[in-house]
């Protein structure tokens, strides 16, 4: 039998929780994600910090981009019980949960380095992964020779084979649009694991189960779990 599908909670899980916050991680992994996305930001003092986009408008009612903010400010927007954490508080987090991991999703390559240094000071390179474009995940296989990598792509064509030598991905990791029987063959013709992003819906997720990729990433984690463990029971 083929091996189980690994279910990553996408920004921790969203339909209970702010994304990005630790109630949305601690939640994820109550629910049996395997790991958990998130995204990275820094603040103005080179602070990694879980945000999605540049500004706190959408999530925190305020317009200032985050790399304007200092990490003492971003505390002055918090509520109770609901803050924007910091990445070494969400490795904490997810430490406490035997066999997690955490997925950081890196859209440039400005956090890389910071990034790493909070991972490896805190001893969880094993836990962690990274996904994101190609510039943002060749700055990462260069400070982390043996780091996971889910290199996000968004052609049907793979990338060209002296890319794959040099960042050495784990995943590919393209829309669940673009996957079909063809790109899964290929993508493992490769030697490469396929993994999608964003799958919400039960049939969604069963078709690519059904089609044989490796790893699924959702904003309903409870469901993707008690589906992967159904069909491949």
């Amino acid at each position: 039998m083929k091996s189980r599908v690994r279910a990553v909670a996408h920004r921790g899980d969203p339909y209970l929780h702010r994304e990005n916050t630790l109630p949305a991680v601690s939640a994820a992994l109550a629910a049996g994600a395997d790991a958990v996305e998130v995204d990275v930001q820094l603040t103005r003092d080179g602070v990694p910090v879980l945000l999605h986009d540049r500004t706190l408008e959408r999530l925190w009612n305020d317009q200032r981009q985050i790399n304007r903010v200092t990490l003492d400010q971003l505390a002055e927007l918090a509520t109770p019980g609901l803050r924007i954490p910091t990445l070494a508080e969400t490795l904490q987090t997810v430490a406490a949960t035997d066999g997690a991991r955490l997925m950081i999703d890196l859209d440039d390559s400005a956090p890389a380095a910071v990034t790493w240094q909070v991972v490896s000071e805190l001893g969880m390179e094993s836990r962690v992964a990274f996904c994101g474009p190609v510039v943002a995940m060749l700055a990462v296989r260069e400070l982390a020779p043996d780091a996971e990598i889910s290199l996000t792509w968004k052609r049907l064509q793979l990338p060209k084979q002296r890319l794959l030598a040099e960042l050495r991905p784990s995943y590919l990791n393209p829309p669940f649009g673009l996957v079909d029987d063809r790109l899964v063959a290929s993508v493992h013709d490769a030697g490469l694991g396929l993994a999608t992003w964003t799958v919400d819906l039960r049939r969604t997720m069963r078709r690519m189960i059904a089609l044989g990729v490796d790893s699924l990433t959702s904003n309903r984690i409870a469901l993707l779990r008690r589906t992967i463990d159904q069909q491949q029971a």
